[in-house]
This record gives C-alpha cells, sequence and structure tokens, in this order.
C-alpha cells in the first residue's frame, strides 16, 4: 500500500508540477546560463515541498476559504509575469542575451532568490494544485499511506527542478549562437504575458 501510494503521488505531483510553466521557464533559463541553480533548484523544491506537505496535513481547506488571497495573489502573479514577460521581450529585441550570460554578473544572488520567490508564492495555481488537489487526493489512502502519497510528491518535485536546472546545461551547445537566446527570449515573453492575460481574464472559484 505504501509503495504504490507513493508511486501515485510520484506520477500526479509530476504532472502537475510540469504543467506550472512560467516557474519552469524561470528555472531553465537559469540552468542555461549556470547562474545560481542550487539556489533555485533549492527553493522551487523546497517550496512545493512545502505547500504539498500543508496540504495532505489538511491545510488546502483554509485556501478555499480565503478567496480575497487567491485574488491578491492572482492580480500580484499578473503583474509580476507582465513584467518579467516584457523584460525577456526588450532582451530578445535588442539580442542582448548571448551577452547577458558573460557580463551580467549578474542578476545578483538576492534578485534571483526575489525572482524565484515571486514565480513559486505568487501563482495562485500553486496553492490550488498542491494544497488543495494533491492535499484533497491524498485522503483517498488511509493513515500513513496518505503521507506517503504526498513524499511521493514531494520527490517529484525534487527530481523535476534538479533535471530541470541542472540538465539545462546539457542544451548549452545550441545556445552558444546569440539568435537561439533571442528565440528563447521571445518564446518566454510570449509565454508570460499569455499567463498574464490568463490570469487576468479567467477568475478563481
Amino acid at each position: 500500500m505504501l509503495l504504490s501510494a507513493i508511486a501515485a503521488g510520484f506520477v500526479t505531483g509530476a504532472g502537475l508540477i510540469i504543467a506550472i510553466g512560467a516557474q519552469n521557464a524561470f528555472v531553465l533559463r537559469q540552468g542555461l546560463q549556470r547562474r545560481h541553480v542550487g539556489l533555485v533548484v533549492a527553493v522551487c523544491a523546497l517550496s512545493d515541498m512545502a505547500l504539498i506537505l500543508l496540504g495532505v496535513a489538511g491545510i488546502g481547506a483554509l485556501v478555499l476559504q480565503w478567496p480575497q488571497l487567491l485574488q491578491i495573489l492572482r492580480f500580484g502573479g499578473a503583474a509580476f509575469l507582465a513584467w518579467y514577460g516584457l523584460l525577456a521581450a526588450q532582451r530578445a529585441w535588442r539580442g542582448t542575451s548571448a551577452l547577458a550570460v558573460a557580463q551580467d554578473s549578474a542578476a545578483s544572488r538576492r534578485q534571483v532568490l526575489l525572482a524565484c520567490l515571486a514565480f513559486t508564492w505568487l501563482n495562485p495555481h500553486v496553492y490550488l494544485d498542491t494544497m488543495v488537489l494533491l492535499g484533497s487526493l491524498s485522503t483517498r489512502y488511509p493513515g500513513m499511506a496518505q503521507w506517503a502519497f504526498g513524499l511521493g510528491a514531494c520527490a517529484a518535485s525534487l527530481v523535476w527542478f534538479s533535471a530541470l536546472g541542472f540538465g539545462a546545461r546539457l542544451l548549452q551547445p545550441v545556445f552558444r549562437k546569440p539568435r537561439a537566446w533571442q528565440v528563447l527570449d521571445g518564446g518566454i515573453a510570449l509565454f508570460m504575458l499569455t499567463l498574464c492575460t490568463l490570469l487576468l481574464l479567467n477568475p478563481l472559484h
């Protein structure tokens, strides 16, 4: 029972985590630049794991009782996505992304940390997916199996963000060309601005 619960938690958690695109795009870009990758992976994975375990503990029910908080996060997240998307569009337009890898000593560790926290904690769907959905699914398992389900989901988060962040270096030969960085940032800009629009047009229920 415990092993099947862990496996179910891992598969379910992986499906939800991979679908959260804005955060993944940020982790990928940091991985390609090899800048503060360990910090980014740790923050994303530990944040997800904390939210998942809170959901298993039953805290997810409180999220549904505070719709105003989700709306605040919705507009705050939309504003952040718009800002980051416009920055990416500016990099793509100017073709400065390739230089950023070498010269941007970068977005300091503090700036990267704050951006990472924003991508994680300002996304209202993260709370609904981890605390509410995974928390609800975990109740199908009795006793310790419920926590085994949560641990499986936590393992999926750790594996995914580690693979995405540290595995991004395998794509570096492609990104030796400035044009590749322009395409990446153009795609990120389009993606972020689309997510921003969807957040504004689709109220959370």
